[in-house]
């Protein structure tokens, strides 16, 4: 095995809760709310859909449908369908709705799994190459700088700077062709069968974790490293 294929959210890092990613924006506005207000609304966002990163919408508008179905194959498509979402919840300022969208662009909003750097760290020391490939509509290459996470990344290669979006087998070609790996010596990592199980159809083998929040998912990328061989290597002061 000489490469691994990973997806971003809920695969190496979690989105922060919404009603986090609420209060910070309602924190740099002008606008408030009182906190029973807040807290509902923040349930309204989760239950419509509208954070990104986040929970799936409950019902999807049928207006929405359309856009949804393409949302990761530009940036334009993916604005309009999350915030085409947000909007369904009522807010003290509309101008707030375009506010939560740009703060799930932020590097703070985004926290890595516990594990992640200790399996980024890993691989790259033993000469594996790890490409990140994601469905979205904004460059993330920011929250893994950010991190210091970025110097054990090899490729990204994002939906929206392609036109294509997993499970579309293209996408996860032009990952291999930038590592320059075989199918047959690649393990793709994510959270959605549908989608990161759409390597297997170019013969990558496939590794599924939870989509849970930071706190109830220590270490489940380990597993990785010993699927690829890869030796771990004890915690130094620096590392822990």
């Amino acid at each position: 095995m000489a490469a691994v294929l990973f997806d971003f959210s809920g695969t190496l890092f979690r989105i922060e809760s919404t009603e986090s990613w609420l209060r910070a924006v309602l924190a740099e506005s002008e606008a408030g709310l009182p906190e029973a207000e807040l807290t509902a609304a923040a349930r309204a966002l989760e239950v419509a859909g509208a954070q990104p990163g986040g929970a799936n919408p409950v019902e999807l508008p049928e207006e929405l449908a359309g856009v949804w179905a393409v949302r990761d194959e530009s940036a334009e498509q993916h604005r309009a369908a999350y915030t085409g979402l947000s909007r369904r919840v009522p807010l003290p300022d509309p101008a707030l709705h375009d506010a939560l969208y740009e703060r799930h662009m932020t590097p703070d909003a985004w926290t890595p799994y516990p594990d992640t750097a200790e399996v980024l760290r890993t691989l790259r020391a033993q000469g594996i190459g790890v490409g990140v490939v994601s469905n979205i509509g904004w460059d993330l290459r920011p929250v893994f700088r950010t991190h210091g996470l970025d110097a054990y990344v090899d490729a990204y290669v994002l939906s929206y700077e392609h036109g294509v979006q997993k499970p579309d087998p293209r996408l996860f070609a032009v990952a291999l062709e930038a590592l320059g790996a075989a199918p047959a010596e690649t393990l793709m990592v994510g959270d959605s069968r549908p989608a990161d199980g759409g390597a297997a159809a170019l013969g990558c083998r496939v590794h599924f974790v939870d989509h849970l929040p930071v706190t109830e998912r220590p270490d489940a990328l380990l597993p990785v490293l010993d699927l690829m061989g890869a030796a771990r290597r004890p915690a130094t002061p620096t590392q822990a």
